[in-house]
């Protein structure tokens, strides 16, 4: 069952209404440029080519990430953006919401690995989702970040 009745609906871009993609872009503003204090120029040009997977409560958009096609950014498809709303966090959404994506990426490019740039101190969440780190640790937009593989 689905943590806290969230609802999940998954968009092309094109698909998004104003309303859904405002608030889209308010969640990734408000965690990853207010709340890790990390200006930075989130709308990158990949929106457009990517799938959104959204977890709604209510209206509330709670969850979210966006998954892109192999060749877009990585070889292999790529999950990113990956956010849990401040109010949801340590509920076993985010485990969740990986397990949507995870899910949509094997239905959309199936038998294809999927590749993330992890925040280094979510290393270990996301390995106990299937993902083992490549390379060495790197700043993005001053965070420390390790790109990882299922």
């Amino acid at each position: 069952m689905s943590v806290n009745n969230t609802i999940w609906n998954e968009y092309s871009f094109t698909e998004l209404n104003t309303g859904t993609l405002y608030q889209i872009l308010a969640l990734r503003t408000q965690v990853f440029v207010v709340e890790q204090d990390c200006p930075y120029q989130d709308m990158d040009g990949l929106d457009q080519a990517a799938w959104h997977l959204c977890g709604v409560q209510g209206n509330e958009l709670v969850a979210y990430l966006r998954l892109l096609a192999p060749e877009v950014k990585y070889t292999e498809p790529a999950i990113g953006r990956v956010i849990v709303s401040t109010g949801q966090r340590s509920s076993g959404l985010g485990r969740e919401l990986m397990e949507q994506g995870m899910q949509a990426a094997q239905r959309y490019y199936p038998g294809k690995g999927i590749r993330l740039s992890a925040q280094f101190h979510l290393q270990s969440f996301y390995a106990s989702l299937g993902f083992q780190p490549e390379g060495d640790e790197y700043l993005e937009d001053g965070i420390p970040h390790i790109e990882m593989l299922r």
